[in-house]
């Protein structure tokens, strides 16, 4: 992703700056998404320009992203770069949260409880933003969908009227596709202690009647794929001893564990493999137009994982982690089902056993 980087990728020259960074110490093929932000907006060069170096798409936020190099783009920045983006074939990824003014009651505003987080971010902030979103993405289309850029809203939490207006945007033929992450399956507001701000993510994490919603619509399809929105933040900047989920850093630390949690929460559902593939590997490959991946098939690239769906474990102080910062992950604490045996990247074996490679062997990925 652009951000949480330093310098953020919003050109040419910061992208070239994260492709030398990576080189020889990569174990996994890893692409690069460039930023749309106010500053590159309206020059249509620079935004051609980092697309031209390979960045597979844009990423914007449509609220305060937390970064001071990364600010939030209106609806005048989205549709410029959506003018550029069609022509290139390639989407423009979504944070869509649009900030509102929330009055907190006097005894209702402890910050050490979750629901005082929860009423500051309520899911109107996403309806609001997705609504004026694919407005603006009707708006710069001339003629049918292909003319148009492709709009990609990245962690949906909210399941209800946010994700009606993508349904019908879908049914009119727009190009839109929709992701949801791993913590708001698993996870729900009731069941968040006061003072965990493990968490606590952006959009945030809702009720259990709305995590019912988003399984059923994954389950339906009208969610097509899952990300991990991984935020590896140093556990200083969570605010662990005072538990203030007003000021604590956002984020979910989960990289090493979304496989086996969409499979342990999924299992009541009735997920399966083939629905598995399909969240995690085809349809991502599809939306950064990878088309040598997503799928065991002659000719495509050996990126392959070993697993055994019906082993279980707890993650506690006994299981290996490779995070940098394991006690800052919300999954610690949990018994899953689903132990990754190996992984191959390239055809490579990167990873077996618990144990990595002790060669980078990964590659860029370029547009």
């Amino acid at each position: 992703m652009p951000l949480n980087s330093d310098p953020s990728t919003v050109s040419e020259e910061t992208l070239q700056l994260k492709i030398k960074a990576a080189k020889g110490r990569i174990f996994v093929n890893v692409g690069f998404w460039g930023g749309l932000v106010p500053e590159n907006a309206f020059n249509a060069t620079i935004l051609q320009n980092l697309l031209n170096a390979g960045a597979l798409g844009l990423k914007s936020f449509m609220c305060p992203s937390g970064i001071n190099d990364f600010p939030m783009t209106d609806a005048s920045h989205i549709k410029e770069g959506l003018s550029v983006l069609a022509k290139y074939k390639r989407p423009l990824l979504v944070h869509a949260e649009k900030q509102q003014e929330v009055e907190l009651k006097d005894g209702d505003d402890d910050p050490r409880s979750y629901s005082t987080y929860l009423k500051t971010r309520p899911s109107s902030m996403e309806e609001t933003a997705i609504r004026e979103l694919l407005t603006v993405a009707k708006d710069t289309r001339t003629g049918g969908p292909a003319e148009g850029a492709h709009v990609h809203i990245v962690h949906l939490s909210d399941s209800r009227s946010s994700l009606e207006l993508i349904k019908e945007a879908k049914s009119n033929g727009d190009s839109v596709t929709v992701e949801t992450c791993p913590h708001y399956l698993a996870f729900s507001a009731e069941e968040i202690p006061d003072g965990d701000t493990r968490f606590k993510c952006a959009p945030p994490i809702r009720e259990a009647a709305n995590r019912q919603k988003l399984w059923e619509a994954l389950m339906d399809g009208d969610i097509d794929m899952l990300s991990s929105d991984h935020s590896p933040s140093e556990p200083k900047l969570k605010l662990f001893a005072e538990g203030d989920f007003l000021r604590a850093w956002g984020g979910i630390s989960s990289l090493q564990f979304v496989l086996p949690v969409t499979w342990s929460y999924g299992v009541k559902y009735g997920i399966t493999l083939e629905k598995l593939v399909s969240w995690w590997s085809e349809k991502p490959a599809k939306l950064a137009s990878q088309d040598l991946k997503g799928a065991i098939e002659i000719g495509k690239h050996a990126d392959i994982v070993v697993w055994e769906p019906e082993k279980e474990f707890d993650l506690d102080e006994n299981h290996t982690v490779h995070l940098k910062h394991p006690s800052i992950s919300a999954y610690m604490g949990s018994r899953l089902a689903g132990k990754v045996v190996a992984t191959f990247v390239n055809g490579n074996l990167v990873f077996e056993g618990g144990k990595h490679a002790p060669d980078a062997c990964g590659t860029t990925i370029l547009a």
